[in-house]
């Protein structure tokens, strides 16, 4: 792999579609290797632009536009960061081969979409997932609840994230607040929403999974310690690093994400979800991407999600290993409004071995995450503790 220097007619450049926090952690991944970075995002000043060479605010859903600012910019590498994104538009770019969408165009369409990765999963790997149907309308959702499916169920929207539109219907009488909640609070309307039963599990996690050149430029397959996880309405509020495990649920989990990404392809890192009660590991989700949960490696692993992320773009070698034991929680905003101050850093800083990354969005939302605090210990419960702890003690005001 050659690599150029950034602001030169040489210069190695990369695309972002999408510049939230994990975006912005990837491009000054990305820049220590000396790669020009072009942020955009659907809003001005996202996280991911105050660091890049360069931003853009458009509609990353518009394949025109998505396509005009390709074509102005012309990068080596296109590496998206959300789902609501023009894939076709990115399947057409793909298909010219003058630059790499990370980690393929098909990956990026399969994953938008829930109906995608789940039918790829279910019924073409035959990977253990939780029973599912898909509705266009509420009657068709209902009869499928009523069916199989069972209460309680969650019904969400077929393409979003942050647990936006997400419900746990626990009885008939909110089941159509769930189907108006999801059909309203997705990141797009497909037209479809997907319920799923429930599986009593003990836990869940994410098993950060990359894929990358080895010195004989062979793709092999690479697992990070597991990363176990609470969510509440479908996002995540912590994280914490390793997830006591039995060695066969391990390795059942590492087979279930090869067998995943194995047939997305590409290089890059890859986030597996997955539910585990006892050795048995059943599917869940799967990001092409840096996963949120992920940001616990900021301080647990000799090379963060971020930078596996970047190495493995660019063909360089990758180490996943575990350095110490660690959590991370997220710092919520509590209000709404535009230019928040953040208080009680010197206390939080304060509990021992932790940090806190403030993501500077530059509007807040009730519930919106704003920040994440972090923490090490010898142990991943009390790296929780502190970790729970730092954040409480943050205080987004307005004044």
């Amino acid at each position: 792999m050659k690599l150029g220097t950034a602001l030169t007619p040489l210069a190695t450049k990369a695309l972002l579609l999408g510049s939230g926090e994990l975006g912005k952690e990837l491009v000054i991944s990305l820049q220590r290797f000396g790669v020009e970075v072009i942020a955009v995002d659907r809003y001005p000043n996202a996280p991911a632009h105050a660091v890049a060479h360069r931003s853009y605010v458009i509609d990353m859903t518009d394949g025109e536009a998505l396509k005009s600012l390709i074509a102005q910019e012309r990068p080596h590498f296109i590496i998206p960061e959300i789902e609501a994104l023009a894939t076709d538009a990115l399947a057409e770019i793909e298909a010219q081969g003058n630059c790499t969408v990370v980690p393929n165009a098909r990956a990026i369409q399969l994953t938008m979409n829930r109906e995608g990765i789940r039918t790829l999963a279910a019924e073409t790997l035959s990977i253990p997932t939780s029973p599912y149907a898909f509705a266009e309308s509420f009657e068709e959702l209902k009869t499928a609840v009523e069916n199989g499916i069972g209460y309680p169920c969650f019904v969400k929207p077929t393409m979003s994230s942050s647990g936006k539109g997400q419900s746990m219907v626990k009885t008939a009488d909110e089941l159509q607040a769930a189907w108006e909640y999801a059909k309203n609070s997705g990141r797009v309307d497909t037209g479809k929403v997907i319920v799923e039963g429930k599986i009593d599990f003990d836990f869940e996690i994410t098993l950060l999974t990359v894929r990358a050149l080895n010195s004989d430029g062979e793709v092999v397959t690479h697992f990070c310690e597991p990363i176990g996880h609470i969510q509440e309405n479908g996002d995540y509020r912590e994280s914490w690093q390793p997830q006591k495990m039995t060695e066969q649920a391990v390795a059942n989990s590492q087979q279930i994400a090869k067998k995943i990404t194995d047939a997305m392809g590409g290089l890059g890192l890859f986030g597996v979800e997955l539910f585990i009660c006892g050795d048995e590991v059943w599917f869940s989700e799967v990001s092409p991407r840096p996963h949120d949960t992920g940001m616990v490696t900021l301080l647990t692993q000799v090379q963060t999600e971020f930078d596996l992320h970047a190495r493995a773009i660019l063909g360089l070698p990758i180490n996943t290993q575990l350095k110490i034991a660690g959590a991370s929680a997220v710092i919520l905003s509590p209000i709404e409004a535009k230019g928040v101050i953040y208080q009680g850093l010197e206390q939080a800083l304060s509990v021992p071995h932790t940090d806190v990354r403030l993501f500077g969005k530059p509007e807040a939302f009730v519930n919106r995450r704003m920040g994440v605090a972090l923490a090490i210990a010898n142990s991943a419960d009390t790296a929780r503790k502190n970790a729970v702890q730092a954040a409480n003690l943050v205080v987004i005001t307005t004044s």
